[in-house]
């Protein structure tokens, strides 16, 4: 089959004056569609170079290829992963992954949450506030404020972690300001940070846990501090959390729900903070997650003693299966 493959590149990026500096923070090196495209190739498949989503408004009465997945993130509106799986479907095109409506749902971070909860996940409280002003006090600290909308944790510094009533109002007037959006104003749990792989379907199933390292002094996850374009500095890191069969377990399953709950397809990554009682709590889902060969899929193949080409290859073909029944 010809496989269109749907992606942003850095280079990619539409940028317009005054974004913030990690606006493109979501776009993908050239190794990942390179690594994508041997996957394919290695299962008997020609993959297609489409491009950014808009590229494919060209194709639209002659696709050129059979089956499409999209890794594009797009650009300034919460809809905005779900572009080419609209398009897609417009052109009666089958598509790895999940559809568009599932893709909005799940980076808005607000509405997530709640439908953890309603499946009784348990989420940490927020408020969403569009307004600084306007913005809830609490009466315990402390708290993380992130856009409401955006991944690759892209907005986020060490001054998300907010410790006083100014320093909370600074974070979200500077969130609705940069991001040009709500600001999500999360209790931050103070311990661990673990992510969980959801890969296939009927059913789905889950992957070994990796704990993320968090800085020693904030506890904010190592992956959010350390991000190009902040300003260098020194950071001493831990791994906090112990990872008993039994939490991970209950984190695997917790994914599991979250991911159904969403109706998602194929591939998606779920992160969670455990407190000091090893209690988890749900923080977000992806189901637009990175396959750069230095991502976290990459090292779920480690983990499972597979080099990344083979284990790329299964899920994709998995998918293909999928679609193609």
């Amino acid at each position: 089959m010809r496989i269109g493959l749907v992606y942003d590149l850095f280079d990619d990026y539409p940028w317009i004056e005054g974004e913030a500096f990690d606006a493109d923070a979501e776009n993908e090196p050239e190794e990942t569609v390179v690594a994508l495209e041997e996957a394919f190739r290695s299962l008997g498949h020609e993959p297609i170079r489409i491009g950014p989503a808009r590229n494919l408004l060209k194709r639209m009465d002659d696709p050129g290829f059979d089956v499409g997945l999209s890794i594009a993130e797009g650009a300034r509106s919460r809809n905005r992963e779900g572009e080419a799986p609209t398009l897609f479907e417009l052109m009666g095109v089958p598509y790895l992954g999940s559809d568009a409506l599932t893709m909005s749902l799940s980076l808005d971070k607000a509405w997530t949450k709640d439908l953890a909860g309603a499946a009784s996940v348990a989420t940490p409280a927020y408020h969403v506030v569009s307004e600084p002003e306007a913005c809830p006090i609490p009466d315990t600290w402390p708290w993380f404020v992130k856009p409401r909308y955006e991944g690759s944790a892209k907005g986020l510094t060490k001054h998300s972690r907010v410790e006083s009533p100014a320093s909370l109002v600074a974070q979200v007037r500077h969130v609705i300001r940069t991001y040009g959006q709500d600001a999500l104003v999360e209790a931050f749990v103070e311990g661990s940070e673990f992510t969980v792989a959801v890969v296939g379907h009927d059913p789905a199933r889950t992957l070994p846990v990796i704990q993320r390292a968090v800085e020693a002094e904030t506890g904010i996850g190592l992956h959010v501090l350390e991000r190009e374009g902040l300003q260098d500095a020194e950071y001493e890191w831990v791994l906090p959390g112990d990872l008993t069969p039994e939490l991970e377990r209950q984190l695997q399953r917790d994914a599991l729900v979250v991911f159904n709950k969403l109706e998602c397809n194929d591939f998606a990554r779920v992160d969670f903070r455990v407190d000091a009682d090893g209690k988890p709590w749900f923080l977000e889902i992806n189901p637009l997650p990175t396959f750069a060969p230095d991502g976290t899929f990459a090292i779920m193949a480690e983990l499972m003693g597979q080099s990344y080409p083979d284990f790329l290859a299964s899920l994709l073909d998995e998918a293909l299966k999928r679609v193609t029944a």
